[in-house]
């Protein structure tokens, strides 16, 4: 038997193995997975948080990258905008984090969280009637920033 037989039978063999292995296990077996993550979501005392503060965290990037279009054409009025922004989503992505993991200090945070949300919205809110960016970010931190103050 010479090598190339070796290798080639070789790489059959691990091909069948990961083949059976996919279609042996059963679909019930692995079912488990899907409804636990449903039920912790649902039990998840920080739910309603961790949304929008993942909603939040999202439209502030997207209103950053706005903005930094707008400053890189020399339009300076939005460097406010860009800076509360990237504040608050610096909070708002921790919030998600520590929402997720039903973390001790999730209550803690939110009281930060809110304040660089409303700060956010009140950056956003001169700019909220003509960039679709802002109106976004300055919604969702509205809706974060409730959240947070309803826990902190």
């Amino acid at each position: 038997m010479n090598r190339r037989t070796v290798l080639s039978a070789g790489a059959a063999l691990a091909l069948t193995a990961v083949a059976s292995a996919k279609t042996d296990t059963p679909k019930a077996e692995h079912a488990h997975h899907h409804d636990h993550g449903a039920h912790a979501a649902s039990s998840n005392p920080y739910a309603a948080v961790q949304q929008s503060a993942a909603a939040c965290h999202a439209a502030g990037l997207a209103c950053i990258a706005h903005c930094i279009r707008l400053l890189s054409a020399g339009d300076t009025s939005m460097k406010d905008c860009a800076a509360k922004s990237n504040q608050m989503t610096a909070l708002c992505g921790a919030m998600e984090n520590l929402a997720a993991q039903r973390s001790s200090l999730v209550r803690e945070l939110a009281k930060v969280c809110a304040k660089a949300c409303r700060e956010c919205a009140e950056a956003c809110k001169p700019h909220a009637t003509h960039h679709a960016e802002c109106k976004a970010c300055y919604e969702a931190c509205l809706e974060c920033a409730a959240q947070c103050e309803k826990l902190a």
